[in-house]
């Protein structure tokens, strides 16, 4: 390997230790009903995240605090010698995909049928540490 190569290498490294991610797959909640909550707390402090997530009266909010909450975890356990309060921790991303869908049929007038969608997504949070306030 190269020197720069290494160095690159190296940086991301450096940069990898300050973030922790957690992923929910195929949750039973329509994208657009989750992209509604993921929006309340993108950018935000994650003590803040969580009483936004703690307090807000949508359903999709319970399944989102758990994950902000896993991604805390696996933070901790990854930066097993720093602690959670001088790290500064916030929602450096989220994401929400589509996932599979489950298709039904509800019957409709005149001996016709509808379409169901039974729509479901994939959520994905970035936890990162404030670097600033460390160094």
């Amino acid at each position: 390997m190269g020197s720069r190569k290494k160095q690159m290498a190296d940086a991301i490294k450096e940069e990898k230790k300050h973030i922790a991610f957690a992923k929910l797959n195929n949750c039973p909640t329509s994208p657009r009903k989750m992209r509604l909550v993921a929006d309340l707390v993108r950018g935000q402090k994650a003590e803040m995240a969580l009483n936004i997530l703690r307090f807000s009266p949508k359903e999709a909010s319970r399944r989102l605090e758990k994950l902000v909450l896993s991604a805390i975890a696996n933070w901790q356990a990854k930066n097993e010698d720093a602690s959670i309060e001088d790290a500064d921790l916030f929602v450096k991303e989220i994401r929400v995909d589509g996932g599979a869908m489950l298709k039904r049929l509800r019957p409709a007038p005149q001996g016709r049928a509808h379409r169901i969608r039974k729509r479901s997504n994939h959520v994905t949070v970035v936890i990162g540490a404030n670097n600033n306030t460390q160094a």
